[in-house]
């Protein structure tokens, strides 16, 4: 943890204090140590008007090292309250594969965090394990009811359900359950995903209420039997059970920025391959008591902003009126395409040198992910997150590049200055919510559509000409739409890296073909997801991951958490 943070965490005022800022009775506070609490789901009160401004924090598409999309949040949140308004931050809660990987935590940097900085990383309330108990169990009943019998008739190589653990471990990708003898099981091939890209995960971000939850648990398909009928949670008795252990987790949990600021954090459903968005729940409660509620969303436009458009908003009711995309110097210069950059390594020293002409060329993302944006309604505000190695020269390029595009921009200094690094950047996001009260908000594409006009529709948006599906995807793919879930959401799982499939295809490609090799149903949360290329749901670590650093001193101080 930086020192910044240890300063700051040694000021904390009451959390009774902190809640009401939050327009949150000290009634619906649910205390979980010293420094923060759960908030009991009374609080939310789904008839209430939201009268906050939702704005939803984007970006352009990343280098393996993130642009800062989390700190400049925090930072917006921060200098909204400096301009007088309050304002309310809703994230997701990291996983800790990544904190244990190379991307390290997720919990913004220097005077612009999230305070408590290590739990936040690292635990946090217990509801990762909640839901990592209850996607095993159903895995579990799924295994006992093969064992006992089989009395649903389950073609054992049609269960889709894996196993989920919170670690990056590439070894349980692909597993052998039921090893042993008869007592031990039925043996057959299964695998690991990690937690965040459970289909629980996804449900508890947009169940609205405990009902909701348990409707939804009860909607998971985990396989067929040998009618070729889809077998629910629900026909293996199994939703009630898994809703029991989630009861607290729905609970959003309340932390605070560096300089105060209320900060609602549950859920965290990755944004490559789920809907990479907090949760509903969380939006609601900030949104009945804030000026401003101030969320993020997954990677780039393409990816989380589409799904936070597209799903998490119908299914809550919520309106956005702004969008800012975070971006910046080093990844407009990576979309000139002169560099490879690789996770865990330092920035090339050519990288860091002033070149205007990288700006301009690795632009052409920026302005696509513009284009998006302004494809769902809204005209986007631009943040150019700072960094001590940029020239002026370039950011007064991106300036000029924005200004060009018809686009609010502002810079983002809130690593080095907090809320009064990113004042500017809150002035810009309040015009534009101004400026967008009659806009209309359209979708990508509607419920009507088949799945495969909806997939060939996000595809379009990412700027390819087609989808090219393997046999067995298109299969599944029409197999869904006969079943009756054609009216259900879509999510195509695709390297962030790239607007294309291809994570070295840098600045705005056209003229590609996506190539779905795999379907999957995810009922219960709503949608079907399309898996692009050799995307894994089970990260790997490094050769030197960051848990190697991390640690705990004799005082019980953790270190090495970055």
């Amino acid at each position: 943890m930086s020192t910044v943070a240890t300063d700051f965490a040694s000021k904390l005022e009451p959390l009774v204090e902190l809640a009401e800022r939050a327009g949150i009775s000290s009634e619906h506070l649910l205390p979980y140590g010293f420094d923060l609490a759960k908030i009991d789901l009374a609080a939310v009160d789904t008839s209430a008007p939201q009268r906050a401004r939702y704005v939803v924090v984007t970006a352009t598409s990343p280098t393996p090292f993130g642009e800062g999309k989390t700190t400049t949040a925090i930072g917006l949140v921060q200098g909204l309250a400096l301009e007088g308004a309050s304002a309310t931050l809703t994230i997701r809660q990291p996983s800790m594969g990544p904190t244990f990987g190379v991307k390290g935590g997720a919990a913004g940097n220097g005077k612009s965090q999230v305070l408590p900085f290590e739990k936040m990383n690292l635990h946090l309330t217990g509801d990762f394990h909640a839901i990592t108990a209850a996607h095993n169990l159903l895995s579990a009943m799924i295994d006992n009811h093969l064992h006992q019998g089989n009395e649903l008739h389950i073609k054992e190589r049609s269960i889709t359900w894996p196993r989920v653990l919170d670690v990056n471990d590439r070894s349980l990708r692909h597993v052998v359950t039921g090893l042993g003898g008869a007592i031990d099981g039925v043996t057959r091939q299964s695998s690991f995903d990690i937690t965040a890209a459970s289909e629980v995960m996804v449900i508890m971000s947009l169940a609205t209420s405990y009902a909701d939850l348990c409707e939804r648990l009860g909607r998971i398909v985990i396989g067929q039997n040998e009618a070729g009928e889809y077998v629910t949670a629900e026909d293996l008795k199994a939703a009630g059970a898994m809703a029991a252990l989630l009861r607290d987790a729905l609970c959003p949990n309340l932390l605070r920025t560096t300089e105060g600021s209320p900060v609602l954090v549950h859920t965290g459903p990755f944004g490559n391959i789920a809907t990479g968005c907090s949760s509903v729940i969380a939006d609601r409660l900030a949104g009945q008591h804030s000026d401003y509620v101030v969320t993020e969303a997954g990677f780039g436009a393409d990816m989380g902003a589409e799904r936070f458009f597209d799903i998490k908003c119908p299914v809550g009711g919520l309106r956005p009126d702004c969008a800012v995309i975070v971006t910046t110097v080093r990844a407009l210069k990576s979309h000139s395409g002169k560099y490879r950059l690789a996770p865990g390594k330092p920035l090339p020293d050519a990288m860091t040198e002033e070149n205007v002409e990288e700006i301009r060329t690795g632009s052409a993302n920026l302005l696509k992910h513009i284009e998006i944006v302004r494809g769902f309604g809204l005209n986007p505000v631009v943040a150019i997150n700072v960094f001590p190695t940029d020239h002026e020269a370039e950011l007064a390029e991106i300036e000029k590049i924005c200004a060009e595009a018809g686009v609010r921009v502002a810079r983002s200094l809130g690593v080095v200055e907090g809320g009064e690094g990113a004042r500017e950047l809150a002035r810009e996001v309040a015009a534009a919510c101004e400026e967008s009260a009659d806009a209309q908000i359209r979708p990508l594409y509607e419920d009507s559509d088949s799945l495969k006009d909806k997939i060939a529709k996000v595809a379009a948006m990412y700027g390819a000409s087609g989808v090219d599906y393997t046999p067995a995807a298109a299969k599944r793919l029409k197999e869904y739409q006969a079943a009756g879930f054609g009216s259900l959401k879509v999510v195509v799982a695709k390297t962030p890296m790239s607007l294309s499939a291809d994570p070295q295809a840098k600045g705005a490609p056209t003229g590609w073909t996506l190539p779905i090799r795999e379907v999957r149903l995810a009922a219960g949360a709503g949608y079907v997801y399309a898996i692009s290329g050799t995307l894994s749901t089970m990260p790997g670590l490094s050769a030197h991951p960051a848990a190697e650093r991390i640690g705990l001193t004799t005082d019980g101080e953790i270190t090495g958490v970055k």
